[in-house]
């Protein structure tokens, strides 16, 4: 769909061309449409109605409560506000639907109720035009539950026409960039992210009943930490150093566990400069939790209570659909240790060899691609990131991480190469990341600086020493169990949607110029 000025729209001649007959619908460019608005708003103006000069509207009723309790409403006075959707004007009566953050109404204006001028006025309106009305509701013989109308202000004067009325605003690029049109056409798109906000609601009710406290952490820091990602960048002026956007809240939130806060909680915006598909936006929303005196163990039960929590509260259901088919997040959720996970879907046995040679060469024999000089962990998290996430349609956990990809949890006791991690996995997406968290700070420097002789060797995801963090564990950090989900990708879950952009109100795009 071409999106230029000499872009065509069939519009309805009583909207744009008032002085046409109802039944024509001619085709007009859109510059013409543009024109003639304006030309609507300067003689208004000239008039001395300026929409622009009106400063508010006292409104009392919304249309959903008018519908749904029309026995209370039924005979009564109202007052409402909106923006006009359609227009069906005959001679000295109309009918219009009007539509409120709530949902739509449809109102009766009749010349001998507000009067002619009024009523000429009115019919020069254009659709998107947001108005104040009072009347009486009242039910049509048609059975349609309306407004009998005695007074309408012009609030707001729109300038641009909407997408056509039965067919909306498909284009998906136009709509992530003009999201305010989507959300006036689309239905859909408004229910979609009045149930993201019901989500995070919930997260929010679930973790303060359990005692945690919400917390804010820094956005700007010197040093990009808690996650293997590569981070933007930024300069500070008055300091004259560079800063990165945060791209994990991990390393702060657990300062505050040895500050002595035992439940800690922030969920807020992550920035990470990578790669943009459907599951991926450099912006996005996040929660991570931290929690004294527990393990992975324990993070696996908040993550599954929660999870299924949420979904009943919001959706009424822990059965749902995403994309055709379905996902049961009811209780028990399955386990697998990532060997375990390999062996099942690649047929693959790492627990077989123990040299790094071995495995590369059991990895290669399956298909899976791995760097050389690839070591034992690095192989078996290569086998089950080529080759198993995707078959994880129901909800799983995945446990024992090995050693090499998990800088920041405790090793296991029983297996020194792996260490106390999962990750949660839904329709074939990575939902969450947890650990029994590293609380050693010998063995957490050393882990950094191996993760900084990586960056130093060209990888701009690998972590930096963070001095000050590895001070604070040398105070002591009590047992503590973590937890990171994304909530955009819970959002899409939860919403059967495709795309993250379909959960973001306002995702990164590349600029048109």
């Amino acid at each position: 769909m071409s999106h230029n000025p000499s872009e065509r729209f069939m519009i309805l001649m009583n909207n744009d061309m008032p002085n046409a007959p109802q039944s024509e619908t001619p085709e007009v460019s859109l510059s013409e449409i543009l024109q003639i608005r304006r030309d609507k708003l300067s003689a208004l103006q000239e008039a001395g109605h300026d929409p622009f000069e009106q400063v508010r509207y006292d409104r009392k009723h919304y249309a959903a409560d008018i519908r749904s309790d029309f026995d209370a409403y039924d005979g009564q006075e109202v007052s409402v506000a909106g923006r006009l959707m359609s227009k069906r004007v005959k001679g000295k009566a109309s009918f219009c639907d009007l539509m409120d953050a709530s949902g739509k109404i449809q109102l009766y204006i009749k010349l001998d109720n507000v009067g002619e001028e009024t009523y000429l006025g009115f019919k020069k309106w254009d659709i998107g035009d947001i108005c104040g009305v009072r009347g009486e509701v009242f039910r049509t013989r048609m059975g349609e539950i309306s407004i009998a109308v005695d007074s309408l202000t012009l609030l707001s004067k729109s300038l641009q026409p909407l997408p056509e009325k039965y067919h909306g605003l498909r284009d998906t690029d136009l709509r992530y960039r003009q999201r305010y049109v989507d959300l006036i056409v689309n239905p859909d798109v408004r229910k979609t992210f009045r149930t993201r906000s019901a989500i995070i609601r919930e997260i929010r009710a679930f973790l303060d009943a359990r005692g945690y406290l919400e917390v804010e952490t820094p956005i700007l820091n010197t040093i990009p930490g808690g996650a293997n990602a590569r981070p933007f960048i930024t300069h500070h002026n008055t300091l004259d150093i560079d800063m990165y956007l945060r791209i994990a809240t991990e390393l702060h939130l657990k300062r505050l566990i040895v500050g002595g806060f035992d439940k800690v909680y922030e969920l807020g915006r992550i920035f990470r400069n990578e790669g943009m598909d459907s599951k991926h936006n450099p912006e996005f929303t996040s929660i991570e939790l931290y929690e004294a005196y527990t393990d992975y163990h324990g993070m696996m039960e908040i993550t599954e209570s929660m999870i299924t929590t949420v979904a009943q509260k919001v959706l009424g259901t822990q059965k749902i659909m995403m994309q055709g088919r379905e996902i049961d997040l009811t209780s028990p959720w399955k386990k697998l240790t990532m060997l375990e996970a390999v062996r099942e879907f690649v047929g693959a046995d790492f627990d077989s060899v123990s040299e790094d040679a071995d495995a590369r060469a059991l990895a290669k024999a399956r298909g899976v691609e791995v760097k050389d000089g690839a070591t034992w962990g690095e192989c078996l998290y290569a086998a089950f990131d080529q080759k198993v996430e995707d078959n994880l349609v129901q909800p799983t956990f995945i446990l024992d991480y090995p050693v090499e990809v998990s800088p920041l949890a405790k090793r296991k006791p029983s297996d020194k190469r792996m260490t106390e991690r999962f990750e949660f996995f839904y329709n074939g997406w990575e939902g969450g990341n947890a650990f029994s968290e590293l609380n050693d700070p010998i063995d957490q420097r050393e882990r950094f600086e191996r993760q900084a002789a990586l960056r130093a060797a060209g990888d701009e995801e690998a972590n930096m020493v963070d001095d000050d963090y590895c001070n604070a564990l040398e105070y002591g950090l009590p047992p503590t169990g973590g937890l990171g989900i994304g909530i955009d990708r819970l959002v899409m879950l939860l919403t059967d949607a495709a795309s993250i952009r379909d959960v973001l109100l306002f995702p990164t795009m590349k600029p048109l110029d």
